[in-house]
């Protein structure tokens, strides 16, 4: 790996753990829980070739998984990763994993244990094992969920804790930074789990906890330097949302005048919503903006698709050749004004986005491929640069605070690349994706009224592919059916619905009924994700 390289890894940038996946649903959760601690972490597939990392991590851990250590097929982890010499963590699945490839046995339990348990502790004050419960009581709330357990502990590994079930509940290698829990700290229901994540992450691996959004600035303005260079010009995919003017500041403040934002009018953006970008970026912001109105070209190749998968290729792949005409124009007066040649495309995806894209059992096992790291053209002559791929929304969220930029932009809910396009469920029109602009339009101006916007993490106004019987005046309707979504969540990883309150929905059902022509049903939608996802598709 080039010193340039190295000088682009964020990894490279903090002390970092790393987290092998093995396809847990709160695999994420010990990411979030990390990041709090201000310790920065990512997470890999957990058949991360070791050898292949472009950093070298301060400690790993092993999540969870919805296998059995014996299924044929289960997962398994690069024995390379006991040869790094730096403390491992197995959680759960995790656990068992370090137990096969040490020398312990494991078996189905007798009796499967899911949910709370109480954890007694047997560490001792003068073994390296201590640092891993310190301060935590015992015993101590824990959450389990599994059906395998630990049969015999690998040589030299003592027990440091159990439960009246799981007698090797938490084990320690007798010499060596290596650990195994049966239990899952990183969920709220463990009641000391984020206490000892961080006896891990600080107290055992020694990490400086140094992540923090203040601390983040400085350092990607300087990587985004080393990434363009001192010629090179970027051409930036700005919408109007957080994600993307978060990114547009930052991009800005790294390289000034050779950062040109571009925002596509793609026919499927939200009610006047170029108008208010313009106004926003261009104006308030000082972002040199060019807006390109390709709304035909979008809608003529959405004509007769509604496969939600097509819809997202068909946007991203005409998204990516719009930016590139655009760069091209912009390109020949930057050459000629002296700022270099336009060879970077601005993205803002986020880290959750990626860790939606990424599966071990590979694209077979992948819910949907996302706006931002999927449907890409795959001769695209743009490179693209992401300074926000790393961060979770609230950290994107803490970051506009710090660069001033102004509130109602910096708490907008989130809004995604294939735009309503994704909301009309379907094949996509003109009509239809009015119909659910201007409910949608209705649905946030009545929340904002309410004083519930910044109570929601993501609300919006789907259009469902069904018909309905209605009676309005004295005449008998057969027309469409608005579903109203409202989630509450931090990381966007998962979610729970919004209780919204009765009388607002009577007032956003009446307005949308009466205001919204050839639609006579609204719904709410009370799904949470998991199992749902926050959009329709």
């Amino acid at each position: 790996m080039s010193p340039n390289e190295v000088a682009t890894e964020v990894a490279n940038m903090y002390d970092t753990v790393l987290i092998l996946d093995f396809g847990s649903q709160y695999s994420h959760l010990i990411t979030r829980r990390i990041r709090e601690c201000g310790v920065y972490c990512e997470l890999l597939p957990c058949t991360q070739k070791i050898a292949e990392l472009k950093f070298k991590p301060k400690g790993v851990i092993l999540s969870g998984s919805p296998y059995s250590i014996t299924d044929e097929g289960a997962p398994h982890v690069d024995p390379a990763v006991f040869e790094l010499g730096v403390p491992i963590l197995g959680i759960c699945y995790g656990l068992q994993e370090i137990a096969r490839n040490l020398g312990g046995e494991t078996s189905l339990a007798v009796k499967r244990e899911y949910g709370h348990a109480e954890l007694a502790l047997h560490p001792q004050e003068d073994h390296h094992s201590y640092k891993l419960f310190a301060d935590v009581p015992s015993p101590t709330s824990v959450w389990m969920s599994h059906g395998d357990h630990l049969e015999s502990p690998p040589k030299d590994f003592e027990v440091i804790g159990s439960t009246t079930t799981s007698e090797y509940a938490a084990v320690a290698h007798t010499t060596l930074p290596i650990y195994g829990i049966q239990f899952h700290p990183e969920v709220t229901h463990s009641a000391d789990g984020a206490l000892v994540l961080r006896n891990f992450v600080v107290g055992i691996c020694e990490c400086e906890a140094s992540w923090t959004m203040s601390s983040f600035i400085d350092k990607e303005l300087e990587r985004i330097r080393t990434l363009v260079g001192t010629e090179g010009s970027v051409i930036g995919a700005v919408s109007g949302g957080v994600d993307s003017t978060v990114a547009a500041v930052l991009m800005k403040r790294a390289i000034g005048d050779r950062f040109h934002a571009v925002l596509v009018d793609n026919g499927v953006m939200r009610l006047n919503e170029c108008a208010q970008v313009k106004k926003t970026l261009g104006e308030q912001l000082g972002i040199n903006l060019t807006v390109a109105d390709a709304s035909d070209l979008f809608l003529g190749r959405l004509k007769g698709v509604t496969d939600p998968e097509r819809k997202r290729k068909i946007i991203g792949n005409t998204f990516i050749e719009v930016f590139e005409q655009e760069a091209h124009k912009i390109d020949e007066v930057s050459r000629k004004n002296g700022l270099g040649p336009i060879d970077w495309l601005l993205q803002g995806t986020l880290y959750p986005d990626v860790i939606e894209s990424i599966s071990f059992k590979g694209p077979s096992a992948t819910i949907k491929s996302h706006h931002n790291v999927g449907g890409l053209l795959e001769d695209m002559r743009l490179k693209l640069i992401e300074p926000l791929r790393e961060l979770f929304k609230d950290e994107v969220r803490a970051l506009g605070s710090l660069l001033e930029i102004p509130d109602d932009l910096v708490w907008r809910h989130p809004f995604p690349g294939p735009g309503i396009a994704i909301r009309v469920l379907g094949e996509v029109s003109p009509s239809q994706v009015e119909i659910a602009r201007l409910a949608d339009h209705i649905y946030i101006d009545e929340i904002k009224k309410a004083g519930l916007y910044r109570q929601i993490s993501q609300a919006y106004a789907a259009l469902l592919p069904v018909r309905s019987v209605g009676v309005m005046g004295d005449q008998r309707t057969y027309e469409q059916v608005i579903a109203l979504r409202a989630v509450e969540s931090t990381d966007f990883m998962t979610a729970d619905w919004f209780a919204m309150p009765v009388d607002v929905l009577k007032r956003i059902s009446n307005r949308i009924i009466n205001e919204v022509k050839g639609v006579n049903r609204v719904l709410y939608d009370v799904s949470s994700k998991p199992p749902s996802t926050i959009e329709f598709e």
